[in-house]
């Protein structure tokens, strides 16, 4: 498949720099297989286009504000590291994506806020790139050292616009080029998240519900399942090559409980339906269908790529942002819902000023596509 059919012109203005006043006050498109029309609503009524005997399957992942900012010694050039993955957590041992990544060099010693965290560079990534392993000290509890100097990590292109905003003086961006607010530390959270920190983005289209949403949901006797998949921060990197087929995919490590197993191949047997609420869940479940069926308690490393004629084994409906273009996470909806009726609601979402990515409204397609 051509790459270009993942490309669209997207207005500035519609990418969500803020979440929506409440996380049930989102927009919600509806995307049947075929469709020329694409009816809305707002995501409060979401339960009413679930089924009694539908079973819905959340990814619980937490983020963890893995954003650091800071200073390289001894000649304060700024710098700003995004911690990816832990290489040894008992020695504070840490990947991080750091920038400016050509001027961060082997024993650099870098500072943040304050002088309360420091960190020596001890290995590099792949060549070329800004990978650094990064080994801490800290005085006291890392998590809770974290928790305190640590910012939300989100995504690039929130950061772009709302600094493109503060450029053109908008009043409610007066952050002053710090990379998250207040509000974001929970709204980039869904209220069902672990305890365990874990992801350096969100399961975005989980951030819609709100506990009287799912208390909703649970009143009709839905029933409710959870896996875990940690996303990482390949899940915002464009795909470059021509052909899709040729794309590096990112790897990321799930998990499926024996509980959480029992239930989906339950339904699956039942003939009910399954309904996956995010890009994340589909991968990790069907991840877990690669190793066979029936399902059991699984885990591991998957780079799964999901695109146009995969075989869906276990996921039956979706519900998903708006992604970016040239996005895997697009690729995979073109999969579930087909390529030409997405790329139709896409333009209906973008005529009628959808908002887009993160923090934007959501699409629902309640039944996959034939291949």
């Amino acid at each position: 498949m051509d790459t270009v059919a993942l490309s669209f012109e997207l207005p500035e203005e519609l990418i969500a720099r803020h979440p929506a006043a409440r996380r049930e006050d989102a927009r919600l498109m509806l995307v049947e297989p075929g469709a020329t029309e694409f009816p809305e609503r707002t995501f409060s009524g979401f339960p009413d286009l679930l089924r009694d005997d539908d079973l819905i399957v959340f990814n619980n992942t937490r983020v963890f504000p893995a954003r650091l900012l800071g200073w390289r010694m001894p000649d304060l050039g700024k710098v700003e590291a995004l911690l990816l993955h832990p290489e040894s957590p008992e020695q504070n041992l840490w990947w991080a994506m750091v920038r400016p990544g050509r001027k961060i060099k082997m024993g650099d010693r870098l500072v943040f806020s304050t002088n309360r965290l420091e960190a020596e560079v001890v290995s590099y990534g792949d060549p070329g790139g800004g990978e650094r392993l990064l080994k801490f000290t800290c005085d006291g509890d890392w998590w809770e050292m974290l928790e305190a100097v640590g910012h939300t990590p989100l995504p690039p292109y929130i950061l772009r616009a709302r600094k493109q905003l503060e450029a053109a003086g908008d009043p409610q961006t007066s952050w002053h080029n710090v990379p998250d607010l207040p509000e974001d530390r929970e709204r980039y959270q869904t209220v069902f998240a672990g305890s365990a920190p874990e992801s350096v983005a969100a399961p975005t289209a989980g951030l819609h519900f709100s506990t009287d949403v799912m208390e909703r949901i649970a009143a009709r006797g839905i029933e409710q399942v959870f896996v875990n998949l940690r996303i990482g921060a390949g899940t915002f990197q464009p795909i470059k090559t021509e052909r899709v087929e040729d794309h590096p995919i990112h790897a990321e490590y799930y998990q499926l409980t024996a509980e959480a197993a029992a239930a989906i191949q339950r339904a699956k047997d039942q003939g009910r339906r399954v309904v996956a609420v995010g890009t994340t869940v589909v991968r990790a479940l069907e991840s877990a269908a690669q190793e066979g069926l029936p399902l059991d308690a699984r885990s591991g490393w998957t780079r799964l790529f999901i695109r146009p004629g995969f075989d869906f084994k276990l996921v039956d409906a979706l519900l998903t942002n708006f992604h970016l273009p040239m996005s895997t996470l697009l690729l995979l909806v073109y999969a579930f819902a087909g390529t030409e009726t997405v790329q139709a609601a896409y333009a209906e979402a973008i005529r009628r000023k959808f908002g887009f990515f993160s923090y934007g409204d959501c699409m629902f397609m309640p039944t996959r596509t034939d291949h």
